[in-house]
């Protein structure tokens, strides 16, 4: 029996390193697929040696282009692996290309998937993770959900009650095991900062950083905030590029720096007074370390962040944006709780599941 599981993007390694641990700690055997999907150092590299993931077995070295084009390249060059290798079990993580990508190669090599964080719904199709994600689960014949609303969503949508598997958060897993040694770096300092009295931001949704006008007002907003917190920037090159078109570099009211490795970057998150952000994955970590959070983005597929968590949608107007902050400052914010099942865990129910469909499996391979 094999276990193919692929990453390509930096959530992707967050969500998938607990499930690789446990696969080998428990001596199932498994492959480690890289799309390349993210090949800057600080983007890759890195991420898999402070995750404890081990060398990839396969990259595939797609690097970046448009949606269609990289999704493509994807899919021609895990086919490849699929027919070469035959895995029983394809597992794929989140919602980004090579997420879609190696699920629709699977499918068409007949392998089973099962999808981690699957079942998460914005609700807006202008998304291009949403498409992914809703494409993947349908593809799916296990499909591990973090929240409840996953699961009411995939009943909703007819997906088979047997193929659902409510196991928690594997990315919290990730940050539950790497926190005290972040938050012990003190990375603030190496920024002039002082814990808990600046404000950390991330951007890169193209409904964000793709119009100049709109773009020119995030940051507009971004320097009104400023005005109360530092605002530290770490940026994906991609952004940084949107950035210099509107004539925003280093030396603004905002501090830019480089995309920064995973238990750096966790360590100002943990330290921040407040995050802003466009990105999902960070709206689920700021609700685990009770910092809160503005997201830069009028819907969530994780609802569970606003209900229970500490995060508030405020969208792009940077009028909005300033009152969420004044809350934040006069400590008008909700403490939040943790969800259920995101207790550092999510990675042993999984492979638990997997182990099982494994040993259901015939013996051989057709």
């Amino acid at each position: 029996m094999l276990v193919c599981c692929v990453v390509g993007a930096r959530p992707n390694f967050m969500k998938m390193a607990p499930v690789v641990a446990q696969l080998r700690s428990r001596g199932v055997p498994h492959i480690l697929v890289h799309t390349g999907q993210h090949y800057d150092a600080n983007l890759s590299g890195v991420f898999i040696q402070e995750l404890g993931l081990p060398e990839p077995d396969v990259h595939l070295d797609v690097g970046s282009d448009t949606h269609s084009r990289q999704t493509a390249r994807i899919m021609v060059a895990f086919e490849e692996v699929c027919k070469a290798r035959r895995p029983d079990l394809v597992v794929v993580a989140g919602d980004v290309n090579s997420t879609l990508a190696a699920a629709l190669a699977a499918a068409k090599e007949a392998i089973p998937i099962a999808h981690v964080e699957a079942g998460l719904r914005s609700f807006d199709r202008t998304m291009p993770e949403e498409i992914n994600r809703r494409l993947t689960d349908h593809l799916s014949e296990m499909l591990f959900t973090t929240e409840e609303s996953g699961n009411e969503n995939l009943r909703r949508e007819g997906v088979p009650e047997d193929r659902v598997h409510f196991v928690g958060n594997c990315m919290v897993d990730t940050l539950l095991s790497h926190v005290e040694e972040a938050e012990g770096r003190r990375p603030w300092r190496g920024f002039g900062l002082e814990r808990g009295a600046y404000a950390l931001l991330t951007l890169h949704r193209p409904s964000n950083v793709d119009d100049p006008g709109i773009l020119a007002t995030v940051m507009e907003g971004m320097a009104r905030v400023s005005d109360s917190l530092p605002v530290l920037f770490p940026a994906h090159p991609r952004t940084r590029a949107r950035l210099a078109e509107v004539g925003i570099g280093p030396g603004g009211p905002v501090t830019l720096c480089d995309p920064l490795p995973y238990v750096q970057f966790l360590g100002l998150m943990a330290g921040a007074g407040c995050v802003l952000t466009d990105s999902g994955g960070i709206q689920e970590e700021t609700t685990v370390l009770g910092i809160p959070c503005l997201t830069l983005r009028h819907n969530t597929e994780r609802p569970v962040t606003v209900a229970r968590g500490t995060n508030r949608l405020v969208g792009n107007d940077p009028d909005e944006v300033l009152r969420g902050l004044a809350d934040v400052l006069a400590g008008r914010w909700p403490r939040g709780d943790r969800p259920p099942l995101w207790d550092g865990r999510a990675g042993e129910r999984t492979v638990d599941l997997i182990e099982d469909r494994l040993a259901s499996l015939p013996t051989g391979k057709g």
